[in-house]
């Protein structure tokens, strides 16, 4: 049995398949500091039995946590002689261009404890000063002395030959085996002096924690029964094992989100779906991504704490390319200081949760207004929810201020999140050249479902899909990973200057690399796939484009091929394409997967239109430019494939409902996936 789990903001979700392909879930409260205890409770609510675990894949946001709420170890870098304050300059453009107060971001590394040694490399990997051996081991005495728990190792060059790295840290593992050590050639071959050294003390930050907490963790399934394979889900949308996710933490960084973007593109292919616009709300935030031609958009590009007024901090790993706004089901509505009604990014979080839940929550949410207008229900809550008090906050903190009525005021906080929520498919889609109407999109997370027809509408897009266990999908989109490791190794070479011989020797070696890796963590050479990727640009530009390379042994037609890709994408990207232009690569990307054999989906067993069967009850439901309908509501669980419902309609799970609008029509597929056609 392959079982996930997913930690969430407000709930740790579980989903499991069986050998016949039948899918369970549960759920269970998230249980922060100790999140481990959340997965052990929600194994235990499944019902499932441990022993029967074969696989167990595990997505977590306590790295991203520890990041933002900078909980991290107390952290020293090494780096090379007149280079320490390469986090403190960080980059010269900035995001909010016109802002005379702007500051940088403050590096995780105070000055006092980056310290530098003498040694060098120049561009192409030649030793031009010797490592100075000496300087190493005062450095790590020093940082001994300062109370540090991790150090980071970032020389120049160290992406073109990591020889003085791999030297500096046998150095302080010899002096000091318990510190945990990050060198910058261990989570990236990119070049980028800064992005590499930032990469390289956030790997460090948290890598006690993370060390920690999968122990932990680990120890826990043992004691339980969980004896089976143990997997970490990435950022890349692949999985690794626990000991390699201890030593390269950074890689989880979007541990928890990527897996439902995954998920989608793997519903896609089944569903003959190719181009997926992936859409994910939770308690918090509301996340979105593009899948264009059944591939998930993968970027080295990343930053934490991004916006329009912060330059954030580089992280130079693959991470599946994600929008994500502070926008969810427990997004907090409140009136700024102009006397506007905005939509978080404030979140009540699980304690105390929307007003609904009965936790002492005082702040109206998405979710008491979704109530209010009747989209949801107060029988579908594990609590009983007193009305008054939800319909009593809203009136308090909006509808009092403008003057309207409660119910008026519900349906504004769900317009405002939903305005908030359109940018953001925006930002994916129409801001990078993609067509949404050329687009199905997905809608899973507990208020995906309830806000996806709205805003496809708004799209144009003209299908939906509502996926079977929609509220814990991203468990789901792990039960379909395989395991995956991404190579990048950078290589500036001109298009027309290339030695063939030299670059199929570089691809071997990270071929080789690959399968070293896979043999360690039990993975055999047949299981083995790999996907090859070029970054180029036109010579004299500064960023790149990343192509899809051939396999196999590269000639001048696989050359030719790569450059035609190259034009193509440069054109879809940015509009243009200069024919005839010299071209570079900067970048060699090798993707290697790991193949894990997986059941297939079962089909529902009962077929036929049975919805007046599903029929729960007819409530009235507040639409916007339609004002209050009686509509029906149905129960998810008892449609067969085949049922078709016709909008204005709602159909409930145990943790979220689909809103179908007047003029849309609902099907139920083969799968059990509800496939909603929006009238555009």
């Amino acid at each position: 049995m392959r079982v996930a789990t997913d930690i969430g903001g407000t709930f740790t979700d579980l989903v499991y398949l069986d050998e016949n392909g039948r899918i369970g879930v549960a759920k269970s409260d998230t249980t922060p500091p100790n999140f481990e205890q959340g997965v052990i409770d929600v194994i235990k609510k499944s019902g499932i039995s441990p022993e029967a675990i074969t696989t167990f894949i595990h997505g977590t946001t306590v790295i991203i946590n520890a990041l933002t709420e900078r909980k991290g170890a107390k952290t020293g870098l090494i780096t090379t002689k007149g280079f320490r304050d390469v986090l403190e300059i960080a980059r010269g453009n900035r995001p909010d261009l016109f802002n005379v107060r702007y500051r940088k971001p403050a590096p995780f590394v105070p000055r006092y404890l980056r310290l530098e040694v003498s040694e060098r490399l120049n561009y192409k990997g030649e030793v031009i000063t010797e490592l100075a051996t000496d300087e190493v081991r005062a450095a790590v005495e020093q940082l001994r002395k300062e109370g540090v728990e991790a150090i980071a190792v970032s020389f120049l060059h160290a992406y073109a030959n990591p020889v003085h790295e791999k030297l500096a840290v046998e150095i302080i593992k010899e002096l000091w085996p318990e510190v945990a050590v990050t060198a910058s050639y261990e989570v990236t071959r990119e070049w980028r002096e800064y992005e590499r050294t930032s990469t390289a003390v956030l790997n460090s930050y948290v890598k006690p924690i993370a060390s920690s907490y999968i122990d932990k963790l680990d120890k826990r399934l043992r004691e339980i029964g969980v004896n089976g394979n143990k997997y970490i889900m990435q950022s890349n949308s692949g999985t690794t094992t626990f000991e390699q996710s201890k030593e390269t933490p950074i890689n989880m960084v979007e541990s928890g989100p990527v897996a439902g973007i995954f998920g989608a593109a793997i519903l896609g292919k089944i569903l003959g779906e190719e181009n997926i616009i992936a859409f994910d709300i939770g308690g918090t935030t509301a996340k979105c991504s593009l899948i264009d031609n059944g591939e998930v958009k993968v970027t080295t590009e990343y930053r934490i704490e991004r916006d329009d007024r912060h330059a954030g901090y580089p992280i130079k790993v693959p991470v599946v390319d994600i929008v994500e706004i502070g926008n969810g089901g427990g997004s907090i509505a409140w009136i700024d200081d102009a006397g506007s009604l905005k939509v978080g990014p404030q979140s009540a979080g699980a304690m105390p949760g929307p007003v609904a839940y009965g936790r002492g929550g005082e702040n109206p949410t998405t979710t008491d207004a979704n109530l209010v207008t009747g989209r949801l229900s107060p029988k579908n809550f594990q609590n009983e929810v007193d009305m008054n008090a939800v319909k009593q906050a809203i009136y308090e903190k909006v509808a009092k201020y403008f003057g309207i009525s409660v119910e008026e005021a519900a349906l504004g906080i769900i317009r405002i999140a939903n305005s908030n929520m359109l940018n953001a498919l925006k930002l994916i889609s129409v801001r990078k050249g993609y067509d949404p109407r050329e687009f199905s999109l997905v809608a899973f997370g507990g208020g995906g479902p309830m806000h996806a027809m709205a805003l496809a509408k708004e799209l144009g897009v003209k299908k939906v899909i509502v996926p079977v266990a929609a509220s814990v999908f991203s468990a789901w989109g792990m039960l379909m990973t395989d395991l995956r490791h991404d190579y990048i190794q950078t290589y500036i070479r001109r298009v027309s200057e290339l030695n063939l011989d030299e670059l199929n020797r570089e691809w071997d070696q990270l071929e080789t690399a690959a399968l070293q890796q896979y043999s360690q963590e039990g993975i055999s050479e047949d299981k083995v796939l790999f996907a090859r990727y070029a970054d180029m640009r036109y010579v004299g530009q500064e960023h790149a484009v990343k192509v899809p390379v051939p396999n196999g042994v590269m000639d001048e037609e696989a050359v030719k091929e790569m450059v035609s890709r190259f034009h193509h994408i440069h054109e879809k990207h940015y509009t243009f394409k200069l024919d005839g232009a010299p071209t570079e690569i900067v970048n060699l990307h090798l993707t290697a997967f790991g193949v894990v054999q997986k059941p297939e989906i079962a089909r529902l067993e009962k077929v036929g239109d049975n919805a007046e069967e599903a029929l729960k009850e007819v409530r009235p439901v507040l639409f916007e430019d339609h004002g209050w309908i009686d509509t029906n509501v149905y129960d998810r669980g008892i449609l067969n494939a085949g049922s078709v419902i016709h909008g204005p309609a709602i159909v409930e799970e145990s943790s979220t409902s689909t809103v179908v609008y007047p003029g849309q029509t609902l099907e139920v597929d083969e799968y059990g996936n509800l496939i909603i056609h929006t009238g555009v």
